[in-house]
């Protein structure tokens, strides 16, 4: 089953959509290794995985190897359904700003009741 188009304001913000798309493609990802891949500093990227970690996204754990320590960060589930939802809804909102004349518009179709009306104010 497909994930729902939802646009996520979590997942939106640019360093964050890159990252998602760097975990969704692996298991796990070593912390410097996302660093060097966005080209962020350390503190950048830690504020990005705190935020997705606190939304459920991302998982963070330590590993040790002797003498060094490693920090591994994995896409949970719940960020992989996530992060699937919001590129299909930028996929739908791109087909849509992407529509020939001529063609019908997606059955996602605005009422007259949800419709917002701007109208010029007189003066």
């Amino acid at each position: 089953m497909s994930p729902r188009p939802l646009f996520d304001e979590v997942i939106h913000e640019r360093t964050r959509l890159r990252l998602c798309g760097m975990l969704a493609a692996v298991v796990e990802a070593e912390f410097a290794t996302l660093r060097e891949s966005l080209g962020v500093s350390e503190s950048a990227l830690s504020k990005h995985l705190r935020a997705l970690e606190q939304s459920g996204y991302v998982a963070v754990r330590k590993v040790r190897d002797g003498s060094r320590t490693f920090t591994i960060v994995a896409m949970t589930e719940t960020g992989r359904h996530a992060f699937c939802g919001h590129v299909a809804e930028i996929q739908r909102l791109a087909g849509v700003a992407s529509m020939r004349p001529g063609r019908r518009p997606a059955p996602h179709t605005v009422s007259q009741r949800s419709a917002v009306v701007f109208t010029r104010r007189e003066r």
